[in-house]
């Protein structure tokens, strides 16, 4: 005969569970905000991708200072041929050394542009490590709220258990028919599958900031403190990093448009060298020089391509100070909002539901209310916590993007 109180099975495995998560934290090991910040600074990919592009511009720039090789040429003519030249008494070596001169500012204008390279790429840096601290900062802040709703889940939960005791004294002693205390059990369960789900949520969360911060495994303790607070200093969007970035990207654009006009300029390939009689045994000395004649490729195609590189790069620009003003403004209003609302619900809206379901357990009990009205008014306060929780968690994501925007 199955038992007639299913439920506390699920209870104890409820309860197991708990006490594995309680001892789970009680091993692990404490984690702030500002420790995730550092171990996500020293070992992020996005970081390390970033430092490792600024290296690769500083070589490429240590590159573009280095002028052309110097050459060397041997040249053997006339032998092995017929009549005179069939043997080797006829033979004329010539051995030379070549330099060719880049003219028309190639080598600095080709150094320039490597140089607004690199600083663009260091700025990426910059912006790589703001936009990690973000990422952090809403994914602990998640973490925590997932906590907390988990957290408030349990707490349900041992509301609904509790008032179905009740429901099923008052049942027995025949106050209430047998139909309140399925109708309070339902409320049991679907409080426990509210549970389960809230805590699966928190795993999920602690699993994403685990995965930024470079932990294989969540193996750690949220610590709770005192929230961050906004930027003192004003913001202006115009020194966001990200601006800087676009602005540093244009200046790489037109370095880019200098370097590939010097490309129109022919060079100059001198040679000096000796050449040798072997009849003879005399020797000569032999000099030259070559150079294109750029009337067919004046790099026209690479210059008009950087030119429209310019072009786009401004537009970016543009851009960028546009997003960063739209962005700063639009965290500076969900603040205000977070705020508000974290206000009014911390004094008024939760005290107030906490009393509301405190009056309705003891009129029901009284037998003035209904077995509707309590489990209506600890929905409200359910609903009433969690609405509490969402907007502290607002306002850590908008703390956190204004912190990006102060990113220098």
């Amino acid at each position: 005969m199955p038992s007639p109180f299913p439920w506390r099975r699920a209870l104890l495995g409820v309860a197991a569970i708990a006490m594995a998560a309680f001892a789970s934290a009680a091993s692990a090991e404490p984690l702030t905000l500002a420790q995730a910040l550092e171990r996500a600074q020293a070992g992020s990919p996005v970081i390390s991708a970033a430092e490792a592009s600024v290296r690769a511009a500083e070589g490429r720039a240590r590159q573009a200072g280095f002028r052309p090789n110097p050459e060397v040429s041997v040249e053997v003519e006339n032998f092995n041929g017929t009549g005179p030249y069939s043997g080797f008494e006829s033979v004329e070596s010539t051995f030379a050394l070549e330099q060719r001169l880049e003219l028309g500012g190639k080598r600095g204008a080709r150094v320039n542009a490597a140089q607004a390279e690199v600083e663009a790429a260091r700025l990426r840096v910059i912006v790589a490590r703001a936009d990690v601290a973000r990422d952090v900062r809403g994914a602990y802040a998640e973490a925590l709220a997932a906590e907390d709703r988990a957290v408030l889940a349990r707490q349900a939960v041992e509301r609904a258990e509790d008032l179905a005791r009740v429901v099923t004294t008052l049942v027995d002693v025949g106050r209430e028919p047998p139909l309140r205390a399925l109708r309070a059990q339902a409320a049991v369960d679907q409080a426990r599958a509210k549970a389960q789900a809230a805590d699966a949520e928190a795993a999920s969360a602690r699993r994403a900031l685990a995965t930024l911060i470079g932990s294989g495994e969540a193996g750690f303790e949220l610590v709770r403190q005192d929230a961050e607070t906004a930027p003192n200093d004003p913001l202006d969007p115009t020194e966001s990093v990200d601006v800087k970035l676009a602005e540093a990207e244009t200046e790489a654009a037109r370095a880019a448009v200098k370097r590939e006009r010097t490309g129109s300029a022919p060079d100059v390939t001198l040679q000096a060298g000796v050449k040798r009689f072997e009849e003879s045994g005399d020797q000569a000395v032999i000099i030259g020089f070559s150079a294109p004649i750029p009337i067919i490729d004046r790099n026209q195609g690479n210059v008009a391509a950087a030119r429209a590189d310019v072009d786009g790069a401004e537009a970016r620009q543009r851009q960028a100070l546009a997003d960063s003003i739209r962005r700063q403004r639009d965290a500076e209003a969900a603040l205000r909002a977070a705020d508000a609302r974290v206000l009014v619900l911390e004094t008024r809206i939760v005290p107030q539901a906490e009393e509301a379901l405190r009056l309705a357990r003891l009129g029901y009990e009284a037998g003035k209310f209904p077995l509707l009205e309590v489990i209506d008014a600890q929905d409200a306060l359910a609903t009433s916590r969690e609405d509490l929780i969402a907007a502290r968690l607002d306002r850590a994501r908008a703390i956190a993007a204004l912190q990006r925007a102060a990113a220098r």
